[in-house]
């Protein structure tokens, strides 16, 4: 196992062997070594690299023996992300003496609290929830000697960097501290300053476009149109499962609501839900029990959901990179994907800026047999531009075309 070469604990080795994990990925070949070293890493890897293990193996590997109060602290913008990593780590520790809890918030404070007491060696949190923990004066951050910042972009953009700084506050000045970032605005450039000495920084397929086996376009509509819109693509499209990513909250819940009057089932996943909603939805669109998940950007990024046949995207993201993330969702593991995005005339600046970003234009196309109201989007196919609204040609998505065998869930 290419992993013994890394130089991590038997135990650690272990751990991974259990998981099946047979060879390293890119981003665990080269972090894996310099954390091991004791050097500070910044690293920049998209959802699915295996950036996880990354960071925990030579973590969990220096940690070697148990030793009452958090050594190892790792941050993380969601609930659901942090909750995913715990278990990772369980999983990897399993054959060491290690423990690990996780603290966020939705939940009572009851084992948070009992975890905490009776001591842990690596506390994975949302940073709200461990403010609470510091305050009350639950926990306490005077012993950690390894931090890392995950998702450090997705933190910036939930407005947590104050509460991740007041955190850090509260850590050794002396420690190391692995910080990954799909991107690394200026905001983060700031902190990297402040809480790293001389990080080394990984850059592994850093992507500013789609996978090639997702096939993506614009569909152009009226505003008082997208819902039906949505409804008639879902009606044609043969489909295994599919998320539909919606701007904000309350739309999540009604667009959740009004494709399950339509007969689809439906699970809602959004920062309004209860913790035990939220897991419940995604273990039910895991499982197969919810052909389609409803949500914010809360899952674009970051966590485990395979088998994604299609994205839709109910409202344009207001960020290029959001764009690449939640497409990304589909077409995973070199699996073939479609991604759909519902444009109305409001959008025009944000469509834009995504073709900026990925360095092209993206398709419009018309769904044959839906009765569309005008809007001046219609106005960019001129004459004699037969790819601007109309067939895509060999296309897998609904547009008219073939989509080859049925995909759809029995």
């Amino acid at each position: 196992m290419l992993f013994r070469k890394l130089g991590l604990s038997p135990a650690v080795l272990e751990g991974v062997k259990a998981m099946g994990y047979t060879e390293p990925t890119p981003i665990q070949l080269r972090a894996i070594p310099h954390i091991l070293a004791g050097e500070d890493v910044i690293g920049s890897a998209q959802t699915g690299t295996g950036k996880t293990a990354a960071y925990a193996l030579p973590i969990l590997t220096k940690l070697g023996e148990p030793s009452h109060g958090p050594r190892a602290l790792i941050l993380e913008p969601t609930r659901e992300l942090a909750a995913q990593v715990e278990t990772a780590c369980r999983d990897f520790m399993r054959f060491t003496k290690l423990s690990v809890a996780v603290v966020f918030g939705g939940v009572g404070y009851g084992k948070q609290l009992d975890a905490l007491r009776d001591g842990v060696d690596v506390l994975v949190a949302t940073p709200g929830r461990l403010l609470d923990h510091l305050q009350r004066g639950t926990c306490r951050l005077n012993k950690v000697e390894y931090l890392v910042l995950d998702e450090a972009d997705r933190m910036l953009d939930m407005g947590f960097l104050p509460d991740v700084r007041r955190i850090l506050d509260h850590c050794p000045k002396q420690r190391h501290t692995s910080l990954f970032s799909a991107t690394i605005p200026p905001e983060i450039e700031t902190l990297i300053k402040w809480a790293m000495k001389a990080p080394k920084v990984i850059e592994i397929g850093a992507r500013r476009s789609p996978a090639e086996t997702v096939k993506h376009v614009i569909y152009p509509v009226s505003d008082t149109q997208k819902l039906d819109l949505v409804l008639a693509l879902l009606g044609q499209v043969k489909f295994d499962s599919v998320i539909v990513f919606c701007r904000t909250r309350n739309r999540a819940d009604r667009v959740g609501h009004a494709l399950t009057r339509n007969n689809h089932s439906v699970a809602t996943l959004h920062s309004n839900r209860t913790q035990k909603e939220r897991e419940q939805a995604l273990k039910g669109f895991r499982d197969g029990k919810y052909e389609v998940l409803v949500a914010t950007d809360i899952a674009a990024r970051g966590l485990d959901i395979l088998n994604v046949s299609h994205v839709i995207n109910y409202d344009v993201p207001q960020h290029p990179e959001d764009y690449v993330h939640r497409i990304g969702r589909t077409g995973r593991a070199e699996a073939s994907g479609d991604a759909f995005t519902i444009m109305v005339a409001e959008d025009a600046q944000h469509v834009q800026s995504i073709e900026r970003f990925i360095g092209r234009k993206i398709e419009r196309i018309k769904l044959p047999g839906f009765d569309y109201k005008y809007t001046a989007l219609f106005d960019e196919a001129k004459p004699g531009n037969t790819q601007a609204v109309g067939r895509a040609r060999g296309s897998r998505v609904a547009g008219g075309y073939s989509f080859g065998p049925s995909r759809r869930r029995r």
